[in-house]
């Protein structure tokens, strides 16, 4: 079952976004109704067992990352539709069923139909579209539920299928704080560097920091260096969040001491390794590290990224280290911040140099307290999207009608946060 009309609340929603837009911000409005309906209109799928599919756009797969961040914005209006609470928590059922599939998988197919990239060395099966390990593939499904959570009260979410995924992530996480001991490797036939893992499938060496390892990055790109900050940086939140939900609302001792104890020990592993020092000398976060002294100075578009930490709820955006970070990276010291004469942002080896993503400009734009600069970036999205009304994957910050991904749900739902963050409407953490 799919969505053929705009639900009520959601229209609601719409017209009270517009009515805040005004004249001033008509075209945030028309940009903001066209995403926000795009997402329910296009990519949800509900089926007869209560779970809910989401295409990631132009992919006919499920992104365990993507498909939380497409639903995220309609949190805020969850609590007044209980259908559309329904269908969210129908998601995280979805996305718990796959984990315990497999939770070194990222993307999932609808059905166990063996699309995708089936021919990767790696324990592929007919469910899995794409088996590339990303830390924030088992991170994201643990932020919806606990936000959903927090935003409706509701915990249907929290079935057996939850508590068994929990204990995958959780076995997972420990097992990849020591990479030698793991069963996991990939190999894919390619000439394109950033798809395959180097040294036979398992990744550049590193040795244990605390921090637990990650074979691709967000953007589905290969690490350079095992252990990426930013998603240890959101393991570390996650944590938080399992100790709350298996203290509060179910009970479960070991599972509270186990996440505890990862928290803790990947806490001290971001602060202890987790650093680097910038051209002028300031301590900032790298963005990967091995344990060994390597480390690089950047950012990738695609969250959990440095620039989105308080967004995810580590640390605060008046945090000096932070700032340090953000404005490094907001610079030519990051390999890929282009700026050219219709935008400036971050992008990603992912897509072409000088492409700049819309992701990371809403993300830019949710990560500080000035209101102009929010307003800024609002008008540059929505002036670049080459009369479409809808965000893309990248674009060229020199010709925005030159740009990747027509239908990409993720970035369209990421500017509507932005919008509501700029009417200070945001999802409770």
């Amino acid at each position: 079952m799919t969505y053929k009309d705009i639900p009520r609340s959601i229209q609601q929603f719409m017209d009270e976004i517009t009515a805040k837009c005004g004249k001033e911000h008509a075209d945030w409005a028309e940009n903001f109704n066209a995403a926000f309906a795009n997402t329910l209109l296009t990519t949800v799928k509900r089926h007869d067992d209560g779970t809910t599919f989401l295409l990631t756009g132009d992919i006919p797969a499920m992104w365990l990352r993507d498909s939380t961040a497409q639903v995220r914005p309609y949190l805020v209006v969850a609590n007044e539709d209980e259908d559309l609470a329904a269908m969210i928590s129908g998601l995280v059922k979805k996305q718990f069923y796959y984990i315990n599939i497999d939770p070194y998988a990222n993307a999932f197919n609808e059905e166990a139909n063996g699309a995708g990239h089936q021919s990767d060395h790696t324990k592929m099966n007919d469910w899995i579209w794409e088996r590339k390990y990303e830390i924030d593939s088992l991170c994201y499904p643990v932020q919806l539920a606990y936000l959903l959570y927090k935003n409706t009260g509701r915990t249907d979410q929290f079935n057996e299928d939850f508590v068994s995924g929990v204990e995958k992530i959780l076995t997972v996480f420990t097992t990849e704080q020591d990479h030698n001991n793991s069963p996991y490797t990939f190999v894919r036939d390619t000439d394109r560097k950033e798809d395959t893992l180097i040294n036979d499938g398992k990744g550049a060496e590193v040795v244990p920091t605390g921090m637990t390892w990650s074979g691709f990055r967000p953007s589905d790109d290969a690490c350079q260096y095992g252990y990426l900050v930013p998603s240890n940086m959101f393991a570390v939140v996650i944590l938080g969040y399992l100790e709350e939900i298996f203290s509060t609302v179910l009970t479960d001792e070991e599972i509270v001491a186990w996440a505890h104890k990862l928290k803790v020990e990947i806490e001290a592993g971001i602060k202890e390794h987790g650093r680097i020092t910038n051209k002028a000398g300031e301590t900032i976060f790298a963005y990967e590290v091995d344990g060994k002294g390597n480390g690089t100075i950047q950012d990738d578009s695609n969250v959990p990224n440095l620039i989105s930490a308080p967004y995810l709820g580590y640390g605060t955006m008046e945090d000096p280290q932070y700032l340090a970070t953000r404005k490094t990276l907001l610079s030519k010291e990051n390999p890929y911040f282009y700026e050219g004469e219709f935008a400036k942002g971050i992008g990603s080896s992912h897509t072409p140099e000088n492409y700049v993503w819309p992701i990371a400009m809403a993300m830019e734009g949710m990560t500080t307290t000035d209101k102009a600069e929010k307003e800024r970036i609002l008008n540059q999205l929505v002036a670049t999207d080459a009369g479409t009304h809808l965000m893309h994957e990248g674009f060229n910050v020199d010709d925005p009608t030159q740009y990747t991904r027509e239908w990409f749900s993720w970035a369209n739902m990421m500017f509507c946060e932005l919008v509501m963050d700029y009417f200070d409407i945001q999802v409770k953490k």
